[in-house]
C-alpha cells in the first residue's frame, strides 16, 4: 500500500504525457508568447535577454511588474481559476478566460484588455522559436485549451522551480533566475564561467541569431524542464542539461542518475520527467541529475570550481 508520502509526491508530480495536452501546450504556447512580447516591449534590457522571461507563482506564471511611464502593469496567468489576469499600480484589474479559443481570438482580446487600461503596445506579432509558424492574428488553428492539463503542467513546474532554486544556492559566480522562457517554452536555470564564448552559430527558427549571440556570450552551462515537442526525438517531457560551448567528452560523461542519457539531436543531457516523477524521492533524483550534470561539464570545461561554489 503506498504511503502517505508516495500519494503526495503523486498528486505534486502529474503525469504529462505529450499525447495527452499536446494541442493544450501549442495554443498555450503562442498565448504565452503573446503576454512574453509585452515584458519584451517595456522592459528594459538585461544581459542574455533575462528581462523577457516569465515566473512560476503559487497559480501560474507572471511577467512580474513591467514599467510604463509612471505606472506598472503586471500580467499573471491563473492556472486555478483558469483566467488572465492583468493589473497596474493605479490599481485597475482586468481579465481574459483562459478557456478553447484561437490564438488570433486570444491575440485581439489581449490587446483590447491592454487599451482598457489605457495600454499601448506594439509586439511583434509572430511567434518565435516555432518552425512554420503563423502570425498571431492569422492563427485559427491552435485553439485548444483543456484545464486540467494546464493547471498539470503547472503543478510540475511548482515543483521543478522549488528544486532549481535549491540546486541554485551553492553557485556563488554569475547565475540566472530560475525563470520560464517563452519562446522555447522551458523552466530554465544558466550558470556562467565568467569566460566570455565563441560567437553562437544561431539557426534558431523564426529567431534572429543576434538574440541567440547575445544570450550566449559567455561560456554558460543551462539545465532545466521541458514539456517535449511531438515528432521530435525528445517527444515526451524531461529534464536537460547542456554546455556551451560543448567541451571534449561531454557526451560521454558518467551523468547520475541511472535513467540519464545523452540526446544527440538537441546535444544536451536528459532526463525523462517520468523517471524523476515515479522515484522515491523525485526531488533527490532531480537535483543528483543536476548536480552531476554541472560537475561533469565545469570539471570537463576547466572551469574555476574554487572560485564559483560554495563550500559545503
Amino acid at each position: 500500500m503506498p504511503t502517505t508520502e508516495t500519494r503526495a509526491s503523486a498528486e505534486a508530480w502529474p503525469a504529462l504525457p505529450l499525447e495527452g495536452w499536446a494541442d493544450t501546450y501549442a495554443t498555450l504556447h503562442r498565448w504565452s508568447q503573446i503576454v512574453g512580447k509585452t515584458r519584451l516591449a517595456l522592459s528594459p534590457m538585461e544581459n542574455h535577454y533575462w528581462q523577457v522571461a516569465l515566473y512560476t507563482t503559487a497559480r501560474g506564471l507572471t511577467t512580474s511588474p513591467m514599467p510604463y511611464g509612471d505606472r506598472f502593469l503586471q500580467v499573471d496567468f491563473d492556472f486555478i481559476d483558469h483566467q488572465l489576469v492583468a493589473r497596474t499600480s493605479d490599481p485597475e484589474v482586468r481579465t481574459i478566460a483562459l478557456a478553447p479559443k484561437s490564438v488570433a481570438e486570444f491575440h485581439r482580446e489581449y490587446l483590447d484588455l491592454l487599451r482598457s487600461l489605457d495600454i499601448e503596445v506594439r509586439i511583434r506579432p509572430m511567434p518565435n522559436e516555432i518552425p512554420d509558424a503563423v502570425p498571431f492574428p492569422e492563427d485559427q488553428a491552435h485553439a485548444s485549451y483543456d484545464g486540467k492539463a494546464a493547471h498539470d503542467f503547472w503543478r510540475a513546474l511548482t515543483q521543478v522551480d522549488r528544486v532549481m532554486k535549491r540546486f541554485r544556492n551553492r553557485f556563488l559566480g554569475k547565475q540566472s533566475p530560475v525563470h520560464f522562457w517563452w519562446g522555447s517554452f522551458d523552466l530554465a536555470g544558466t550558470r556562467f564561467s565568467g569566460r566570455t564564448a565563441p560567437p553562437h552559430p544561431g539557426g534558431i527558427p523564426n529567431l534572429p541569431d543576434r538574440v541567440t549571440r547575445e544570450s550566449y556570450s559567455h561560456e554558460c552551462m543551462s539545465a532545466g524542464f521541458w514539456p517535449g515537442l511531438p515528432g521530435s526525438s525528445i517527444a515526451e517531457a524531461v529534464f536537460y542539461a547542456y554546455i556551451y560551448p560543448e567541451p571534449a567528452g561531454f557526451p560521454g560523461a558518467a551523468i547520475a542518475p541511472e535513467g540519464a542519457v545523452y540526446e544527440t539531436t538537441f546535444r544536451e543531457w536528459i532526463l525523462p520527467y517520468d523517471t524523476v516523477r515515479q522515484a522515491q524521492d523525485p526531488g533527490a533524483m532531480l537535483l543528483e541529475f543536476l548536480q552531476s550534470a554541472y560537475e561533469n561539464a565545469a570539471q570537463l570545461a576547466a572551469w574555476d570550481r574554487a572560485a564559483l561554489e560554495r563550500p559545503l
